[in-house]
């Protein structure tokens, strides 16, 4: 496969020309200098919950500050962090992982970014889906790689099968990563297809990486987690986040679960780069996951009563078409029907003029490897859905 040469930008490496900045990130540094300008904005654009962390959450952070559980501490982590972690997995997943086997990051995305970095070389072949979440394809250049674009079909709901997974497989293939529930379009993957891909993966010598944020906010009643497969757990690594089960985006507490000799080599990285993730925020983690775990179900319940809102509400205008994610909390319409009017080319063009006229914030699709669609977040509330969704009705209904 060509791969496309980069050139570096003067006085820079040529590795962090391979990246781009990701295109949430470009969205909320407009959306905040409309505010800054005084717009009265509807934000569908931040993949972070709308609720607050719970109390005893936040409590035990508290406690952790007024009795000075300030200083560094291991780099993957405490003993009883990571115990916690592997105890929670196995509580929900029947999973049966080590201390050894876990180490907590400074996010997910930070887990996600370590694991690429050890395992993926330069020259080396990275599957993912179509749409994939804005960040895997720009770690997997920055390691070296190359991303296997594997396209999946919107009037199939976005679904993955080991098939079409299969299809994609070269020599150089050394990494397939999955993402279910799946970030942009909330598509969830079969359990069944899920664990033919790491059989498949297995025979071939193959790694699979599976970012598994939103594992927790599955809507299709068969909850699944990769790291309760006992075949194939050499060749699987499992990502995690306490951002989106626990309403923790800004805590950066994430962790990823696979064979010690993974586990040994992240965390030898890590410690090169941010050491250990921060101590309060890792006794805040250790209560999130030890303590009562009701709230996480209140949140998932809400997010289904609000995608319901939000697909109707899409599917009332004229011309979009939107799919029923099956998890995650963001709705992936289609807008491509309003491509040709008031000069409207793209989705960055159809969320562009939604930020600057209607003053609803969206991602366009280009930054998940599609150009017909928006990503919009229902993580908010009811009323400020109905808001968001009045205004962009409007706003179709005068293009």
């Amino acid at each position: 496969m060509a791969t496309t040469e980069v050139r570096p930008t003067e006085g820079f490496t040529e590795r962090i020309d391979r990246i781009e900045i990701s295109a949430t990130l470009a969205v909320v540094n407009e959306a905040e200098r409309l505010r800054g300008e005084g717009a009265d904005l509807v934000d569908f654009g931040a993949g972070e919950p709308h609720f607050a962390t719970p109390k005893h959450i936040k409590d035990a952070a508290i406690t952790a500050i007024q009795s000075n559980f300030t200083k560094y501490t291991a780099v993957a982590g405490t003993a009883e962090l990571r115990d916690a972690i592997v105890q929670r997995h196995a509580a929900d997943f029947d999973s049966n992982y080590r201390r050894e086997e876990v180490i907590a990051s400074v996010g997910g995305k930070h887990a996600l970014f370590n694991a690429m970095q050890v395992l993926v070389d330069h020259g080396d072949e990275v599957i993912m889906p179509v749409p994939y979440w804005v960040s895997f394809k720009d770690i997997v250049r920055y390691a070296g790689g190359q991303p296997v674009m594997v396209e999946t079909d919107e009037a199939r709901n976005f679904a993955l099968t080991a098939e079409m997974v299969e299809r994609a497989i070269t020599s150089r293939t050394k990494l397939i990563i999955l993402n279910s529930p799946g970030n942009p379009s909330g598509a969830v993957v079969s359990p069944e297809d899920m664990s033919e891909i790491v059989r498949l993966a297995t025979r071939r010598g193959i790694w699979v990486l599976s970012d598994e944020c939103y594992v927790y906010l599955n809507f299709t009643g068969r909850k699944f987690s990769l790291g309760s497969l006992q075949e194939g757990r050499e060749r699987l690594l499992v990502a995690g986040s306490l951002s989106k089960t626990y309403a923790m985006t800004g805590w950066r507490l994430g962790y990823a679960l696979g064979p010690a000799a993974v586990i040994k080599a992240m965390q030898k990285l890590q410690s090169q780069s941010t050491s250990n993730p921060t101590s309060i925020v890792q006794k805040a983690a250790v209560a999130a996951l030890k303590g009562p775990q009701q709230c996480v179900e209140e949140m998932r319940q809400e997010y289904i009563e609000l995608r319901g809102r939000v697909v109707a509400g899409l599917r009332a205008i004229p011309g979009i078409r939107c799919t029923q994610p099956e998890g995650a909390f963001y709705a992936y319409p289609n807008v491509s029907a309003y491509f040709g009017r008031g000069g409207m080319k793209s989705a960055a063009d159809v969320a562009g003029r939604l930020l600057r006229e209607a003053h609803v914030v969206t991602v366009p699709g280009e930054g998940f490897g599609t150009r017909e669609h928006i990503r919009i977040s229902y993580a908010t509330s009811a009323k400020e859905l109905d808001r968001g969704l009045e205004r962009m009705r409007k706003f179709f209904s005068a293009v």
